[in-house]
C-alpha cells in the first residue's frame, strides 16, 4: 500500500479520534443554547422588564398618603403715606366751634410717612391622604395595557427561542451531514488508492495500458482532493456549530439524522396546532389587548372622576379637613371624535394584521408538511439506488479479479457509491430540516427530539 493509499485509510480515524471528546447530544445542544445565547438573555430581559412594569403599577388607582412638613421665618415691611391723615386733622380741627378751635395747641405735624414691620418664625405639618374612587376605567386601561406589553414581551421571547433552535437545528445536523459526506469522500478515496495501486501493478504486468494508469491515477487525486475539500466544509460548519452552542473546540454532534418510514400525522393536526400556538398570533393577540386599552385610557379621560381626600395638622392642635370631591371636564382641547377614529383604525389594522398572518402560517406549514413528506419519500426510494451501487460495486471487484472489469470501471463504482450515500444523507437532512420548519411553523420545535428519539431510520 503506497503513502497516499495509507494516508487516505487514517483520515477518518484521525478526524474520529480529534473529536471524540466533544460529543454533543441534542438534548445537551439546546441546553447549552438556551443558557448561553446572548440573544434569548436580552429577550428574557424583556420579559423581566415588562414583568416588573406590570408590578409596579398593579395598584394603580390606590390610596396616596403623604405628609407635608414645614419651617419658616418672615419679616414684613408696609410703607404708609402719612399725608391724606395730616391734611384730614386740619380738615377737624378747622370744623371745631372758633372758640374752641382757638384754645386748642396746634397739632404737631405728622411724618409723611411710616414704615410697619413685623416677623415671625412658625412650623406647619400636614398629613394629606387621597383616594380616588371614580377614574373613568383610566387605572384598569393603565393596568391593562402592562398585562398586554408583558404577553407581547413573552411572545418575543418565544419567537426568539424558536428562532434559536431553528438555527441550533440547522448548524447541528449540517454538521452531520458534512461529517457524512466527508466520511464517504475518504472511505471513496481510500478505495480508489487500492485500485489506483492494482493498476499501477497491472500496468507492470501488461495488463493494463498507459492511459488506464493514468486516468486512475488522475481519479485518485481528484477522489484525494474531494475528500480534503469535504473535510474541511465538515470542520468549518462544526466550528460555526461551536460558535452557536460557545463551545471550546469542534463538537461532534451524537444525535444522528433520522427520519421515520411512517408518514407524518396528518397535516390538519399541525394547522391546528400552529393557530393555537404560533408565538406570531400571540404577539397579535397582545396588540389587539394594547389597542383595546388605549381606546379605553382614552374613552376614561371623558368620564367624570370622584376622589376622597383628606387634611390633618400636626402642629395646631389637631386641625383637619375631610369630604368628597368631583372633577368634570365640560371642555379640553382634544379632539375625542379623532381619537375614537384612530383607535379604530388602529383595531382595524390588527385585524388585518391577523388574517395575514394565519395565511401566511397555514400555507407556511403546508409547505413544510409536503416537504418533508416528499424528503421521506425520496429517501426510502434511494434505498434501491443505494442497494444497486453496492451490488456495481461487488460486481466490478469480481470482474477485476476475473479479467472483465477494469480498474477504471471499479473506480467508478466506487466512486458512484459515496454520492449516491451523499445525496441520501442530503435527502435525510432536508427531511429534517423541513421538519424543524414544520414544528416551528406549528410552535412546537421543542419537541424535535422526540420526533428524532422515535425515527427507525437513522444516518450513522
Amino acid at each position: 500500500m503506497n503513502a497516499a493509499s495509507l494516508l487516505s485509510l487514517c483520515l477518518p480515524l484521525l478526524w474520529a479520534s480529534s473529536v471524540s471528546a466533544a460529543a454533543l447530544s441534542w438534548p445537551e445542544a439546546v441546553q447549552l443554547v438556551q443558557q448561553n445565547s446572548d440573544q434569548l438573555a436580552g429577550a428574557r430581559a424583556a420579559v423581566a422588564q415588562r414583568q416588573a412594569q406590570a408590578e409596579g403599577i398593579a395598584n394603580a388607582g390606590g390610596p396616596i398618603i403623604s405628609v407635608y412638613g414645614a419651617a419658616y421665618s418672615y419679616k414684613a415691611s408696609v410703607d404708609l403715606n402719612l399725608d391724606p391723615l395730616n391734611q384730614g386733622l386740619g380738615n377737624v380741627i378747622s370744623l371745631l366751634p372758633p372758640g374752641l378751635a382757638g384754645q386748642l395747641p396746634p397739632l404737631p405735624p405728622l411724618p409723611h410717612n411710616a414704615t410697619l414691620s413685623r416677623s415671625n418664625a412658625n412650623q406647619a405639618a400636614l398629613l394629606n391622604a387621597v383616594w380616588p374612587i371614580y377614574l373613568g376605567g383610566a387605572t384598569d386601561a393603565i393596568r391593562g395595557m402592562a398585562a398586554a406589553q408583558s404577553a407581547e414581551a413573552q411572545a418575543e421571547l418565544n419567537h426568539s427561542e424558536e428562532e434559536a433552535l431553528s438555527l441550533l437545528a440547522q448548524r447541528y445536523f449540517q454538521t452531520q451531514m458534512a461529517r457524512r459526506a466527508a466520511s464517504l469522500r475518504e472511505a471513496a478515496a481510500a478505495g480508489v488508492a487500492e485500485h489506483d495501486a492494482a493498476a499501477e501493478k497491472m500496468l507492470l504486468a501488461g495488463v493494463a495500458s498507459k492511459l488506464e494508469r493514468l486516468q486512475a491515477r488522475a481519479a485518485l487525486q481528484d477522489a484525494q482532493h474531494q475528500a480534503r475539500k469535504a473535510r474541511s466544509d465538515a470542520e468549518l460548519i462544526a466550528i460555526a456549530l461551536a460558535r452557536t452552542v460557545k463551545m471550546d473546540g469542534a463538537p461532534t454532534p451524537s444525535t444522528p439524522l433520522a427520519l421515520s418510514s411512517q408518514p407524518l400525522p396528518p397535516l390538519q393536526d399541525f394547522l391546528t396546532t400552529a393557530l393555537t400556538l404560533h408565538p406570531g398570533l400571540a404577539k397579535v393577540a397582545a396588540k389587539r389587548s394594547q389597542a383595546e386599552q388605549l381606546k379605553a385610557g382614552s374613552k376614561a379621560l371623558e368620564r367624570p372622576q370622584v376622589f376622597a381626600f383628606g387634611q390633618r395638622s400636626l402642629t395646631h392642635n389637631g386641625d383637619w379637613l375631610a369630604g368628597v370631591g368631583i372633577r368634570v371636564n365640560l371642555w379640553d382641547s382634544l379632539d375625542h371624535d379623532a381619537l375614537n377614529r384612530s383607535h379604530l383604525n388602529q383595531l382595524a389594522q390588527v385585524d388585518a394584521a391577523e388574517a395575514q398572518a394565519r395565511s401566511d402560517i397555514t400555507l407556511l406549514v403546508e409547505r413544510q408538511w409536503r416537504s418533508a413528506e416528499q424528503a421521506r419519500s425520496q429517501y426510502l426510494s434511494l434505498a434501491a439506488q443505494d442497494e444497486l451501487g453496492l451490488e456495481l460495486l461487488h460486481l466490478r471487484r469480481v470482474g477485476l479479479k476475473q479479467g472483465t472489469s477494469t480498474a477504471l470501471d471499479l473506480i467508478d463504482a466506487e466512486l458512484n457509491l459515496a454520492k449516491l450515500r451523499t445525496e441520501r444523507a442530503q435527502v435525510a437532512y432536508e427531511h429534517v430540516m423541513a421538519l424543524v420548519g414544520l414544528l416551528q411553523a406549528s410552535g412546537q420545535i421543542e419537541s424535535l427530539g422526540d420526533y428524532l428519539a422515535r425515527a427507525d431510520l437513522r444516518v450513522e
